[in-house]
């Protein structure tokens, strides 16, 4: 049964959450047009636990969520903490963050309606954030030339830790003082 193995630890390890025992059984039944037992993919499961609980492991498959996921130990939480600080620092330009606040707060936008508020070209700008996938195009416009429309997405959620665009703070929130450069002369 090592084969069936080979595939559950696929379907498994390609799936962005944890995968429940129900879903692993119906892609199964589907790719081998034929129902594959209930307790055959559960001593799988178990097999692969137990593999993966090993020490020649830097992971191990866990079940949480009412599913299965591969999670890495907790020994190499270091590790992963030094890589996810450096790529934290990857932040964005000047010009990234105003194209991205610009779009958060009149969307949906289209890079015209960009290009006048902030005088420049965003072109790059806005590539970038297509990228990193803060931004996504939302369609296309009705006006001359349907020029594409881009709105937030939902990594613009996770990156800024809101849950709505309504939990951005409003232009009134901001004290002008904090928005002047230099100081004011009488």
């Amino acid at each position: 049964m090592d084969f069936l193995h080979r595939h559950i630890e696929a379907l498994i390890f390609c799936a962005p959450e944890p995968l429940a025992v129900a879903e692993i059984s119906k892609c199964l039944d589907e790719m081998f047009a034929s129902e594959v037992p209930q307790d055959h993919i559960e001593s799988a499961i178990l097999a692969l636990r137990e593999k993966y609980n090993e020490e020649g492991f830097a992971f191990s498959l866990e079940h949480l969520g009412g599913g299965y996921q591969f999670l890495t130990k907790p020994a190499y939480q270091t590790s992963i903490s030094i890589l996810l600080r450096q790529q934290s620092q990857k932040r964005l330009s000047n010009a990234q963050l105003e194209t991205l606040s610009i779009i958060a707060y009149k969307q949906p936008i289209t890079k015209g309606e960009m290009e006048q508020i902030r005088g420049v070209n965003s072109d790059y700008s806005v590539q970038k954030l297509l990228e990193k996938e803060l931004i996504e195009i939302k369609g296309k416009s009705e006006s001359v030339g349907k020029p594409l429309i881009y709105g937030t997405s939902d990594k613009f959620m996770d990156y800024f830790g809101i849950n709505s665009i309504k939990d951005l703070p409003l232009p009134k929130d901001f004290s002008q003082s904090e928005n002047q450069i230099g100081e004011e002369r009488e």
